[in-house]
């Protein structure tokens, strides 16, 4: 059958593929995977990495590495990972023989809102900051590539990811629901999208194997937008904690937002963010295997 190459193997989302049904070669920087006895270690993902060696008998790659948003990068640090790293990985598995190329992608390509229709495949792409332009950039070199080499591209645009250990927005909030009772989202009725970590990692597996991916764009989510108070909600229910909701406005916090600088992180939180993810079900036949509700109940196992 060949093997998957998953570059990104020791992050929050690699920590997640499941290991005993695949064969699977890891690519790691520093340290070793406690599942995993199949390596190829690299010094970084760049435009210069030497991949020599890395393709023997693999049928499709999965490229999660990658610089992901932080003010601690530049223009030319998201270039250097996020586009040529990614473009020279791929140019080198095409001529290597690897039949198709799996790229984590974002919904920030898409934009940070939608206005009552959700993203679609169709959306027209806006990058909303430098990381999402990076992204869009590897996307659109990758479809050239596909194009001259005939290496088999599947694009894949996670919304927030969510889970044990999760970095980013998710794991601060998970930290705040787990140790203060009262949050601010009583009057918040908004809509958004959100995947599991463990369905993202079931998608991105069935996308490096179903012979119907290749050449196609998804949205990933668990396929039900929710409010960020219900999403709290299922926080505090996942880590087994008492939550209350106070009725503040969505315009206060949005005003206070505005006043301490958080504007963005508040749209975030109240903001309207769906996506229609169909076309994976479509194409591919796929459902999310797990709710939400039974993907956070794996919080509290992370949290004992």
């Amino acid at each position: 059958m060949g093997k998957l190459l998953v570059t990104g193997i020791s992050g929050f989302v690699g920590q997640h593929f499941p290991f005993v049904s695949y064969d699977i070669r890891g690519v790691i920087r520093t340290f070793e995977h406690r599942f995993l006895d199949d390596f190829f270690k690299v010094e970084n993902i760049d435009g210069k990495t030497v991949w020599k060696n890395a393709f023997g008998n693999v049928k499709a790659i999965i490229h999660l590495a990658g610089l992901a948003h932080s003010h601690s990068f530049t223009n030319d640090d998201y270039q250097s990972v996020n586009v040529d790293g990614t473009l020279h990985l791929a140019r080198e598995a095409a001529i290597a023989g690897v039949k198709r190329f799996v790229f984590v992608s974002s919904i920030g390509v898409n934009g940070t809102a939608t206005q009552q229709v959700p993203f679609s495949v169709d959306s027209e792409p806006k990058p909303h900051n430098a990381y999402a332009q990076s992204k869009y950039d590897a996307e659109i070199g990758l479809k050239k590539i596909a194009d001259e080499t005939g290496l088999e591209v599947v694009i894949v645009r996670p919304t927030l990811v969510y889970g044990p250990a999760a970095p980013g927005n998710f794991g601060s909030l998970t930290r705040l629901v787990n140790k203060v009772p009262v949050l601010p989202f009583g009057l918040v009725n908004n809509k958004r999208d959100f995947i599991s970590v463990q369905n993202l990692a079931d998608l991105l597996v069935t996308c490096a194997n179903h012979p119907k991916a290749a050449g196609h764009i998804f949205l990933a989510s668990d396929g039900e937008a929710v409010s960020i108070k219900d999403f709290s909600n299922a926080i505090a229910k996942g880590l087994n904690k008492r939550l209350i909701q106070l009725p503040v406005p969505v315009w206060c916090m949005r005003l206070a937002g505005k006043l301490l600088g958080k504007s963005i992180m508040v749209e975030q939180l109240v903001g309207d963010l769906e996506v229609d993810s169909s076309n994976a079900q479509e194409v591919l036949g796929w459902i999310p295997p797990y709710t939400m509700q039974q993907a956070m109940h794996s919080l509290l196992e992370n949290n004992k």
